[in-house]
């Protein structure tokens, strides 16, 4: 089983049952401590893909905050993958160590397990981070040519994507595959596959981004190919005791694109191929659709998801509340629940919730003068 290093730690512990978000959940030969999961959040914070002190700060004090499972943020596979110039990377061995620093970090200071989720950016590649604007970022000013499905742009008046060949697709698996391998020697126990946001893999997903003719596009089996050959290619070096996650875009709020009932299938195929988990997000394919957003407005596509593939599910957006949280995991709705937003408010949001609805946390000991009663700490 493969849980974290021992640690000096204490535990915190509110009520006296203790709540489904504070179960356990073994996945593969992984425990995670609780549901509570840190999702992947950009930070726009590295310089040529590499982790830094920003990143080791961000990630660690969620760890010690509490979540059972903490993934980095999208990290790309490929330099032309990336949002920005400022994102993560893992396209050369350089990058392992950076990396390593922060799983050493967790798994000495926490119970938290580390995930990290492999991404390409397709269309929506080479934009300046979003606090500057979000714009395209042209090559003269460090930017580069974005790739896509089919050279149709994200946004009206963008310069429009190349098309990937049938070759350059190919090459795109396996340089999932080679982030895969990176991913295990950095020490990550989880790896999380980025297929939603209107990215390059949902791109392919999408029959609005998606006008391909070959076997690549067309009908669900040709538009799904590319998911179903990144997933093989990493399970392939991605040893079998450790969990796979799929992301995606449940549905891209717009008619005719890619919708629930995709997403059920999709679920469907990819499961036997080694998938553990669906992470149940949507939207972000299209500039304008209409999101209908409110606390939690994503979970049905999670609890259909579960319901209807067999497999197990997390359900992510706009969920703040403790009592929200628990009732998604107590009601079978979904079986982790990714935070955001809220996390970056509160990092310690794990203990806190835990004291409001019954649970157990480990803590490091150099933070259990926080909770000084018997019934908080050891």
């Amino acid at each position: 089983m493969s849980t974290s290093e021992t640690f000096p730690s204490s535990t915190v512990a509110g009520g006296k049952q203790t709540a489904r978000l504070f179960e356990p959940l073994q996945i593969r030969d992984v425990l995670l401590q609780n549901r509570a999961v840190v999702s992947p959040m950009c930070q726009y914070s590295a310089e040529g893909g590499f982790a830094n002190d920003w990143h080791l700060v961000h990630l660690g004090s969620r760890a010690v905050g509490g979540a059972g499972l903490v993934i980095v943020e999208a990290t790309a596979v490929e330099d032309r993958g990336r949002i920005t110039p400022s994102d993560l990377g893992i396209w050369t061995d350089q990058h392992i160590e950076p990396l390593a620093r922060i799983t050493r970090f967790i798994k000495k200071h926490s119970a938290s397990v580390s995930g990290i989720q492999l991404a390409h950016a397709g269309r929506k590649a080479s934009t300046d981070a979003p606090w500057r604007g979000g714009k395209p970022v042209a090559e003269s000013d460090g930017g580069w040519k974005a790739v896509a499905p089919s050279p149709i742009p994200f946004s009206d008046g963008d310069a429009p994507p190349a098309e990937l060949s049938v070759q350059e697709i190919r090459a795109v698996v396996e340089s999932f595959q080679a982030a895969a391998r990176r991913a295990l020697q950095a020490g990550f126990e989880i790896v999380e596959i980025h297929g939603a946001h209107g990215y390059l893999l949902h791109e392919f997903l999408s029959p609005l981004s998606n006008k391909r003719s070959d076997e690549y596009g067309g009908p669900f089996e040709n538009r799904t190919r590319i998911v179903v050959e990144v997933v093989k290619a990493v399970r392939a070096v991605w040893p079998e005791r450790l969990p796979l996650f799929l992301r995606i875009s449940a549905t891209d709020w717009v008619e005719n694109g890619w919708d629930p009932d995709q997403s059920v299938e999709l679920a469907r195929l990819v499961k036997p191929l080694g998938v553990d988990l669906i992470d149940c997000s949507s939207g972000a394919l299209v500039p304008k659709a209409r999101i209908p957003a409110k606390p939690g407005f994503q979970v049905p596509f999670a609890e259909r998801i579960k319901k209807e593939a067999g497999i197990l599910t997390g359900a992510v957006g706009l969920i703040t509340d403790p009592q929200q949280a628990e009732d998604i995991v107590r009601n079978e709705q979904a079986d982790l629940v990714f935070l955001a937003r809220e996390l970056l408010r509160d990092p310690y949001w794990p203990i806190h919730a835990a004291e409001i609805l019954g649970g157990t946390v480990n803590i490091p000991d150099q933070y259990a003068r926080a909770f000084p009663n018997d019934d908080l700490a050891r």
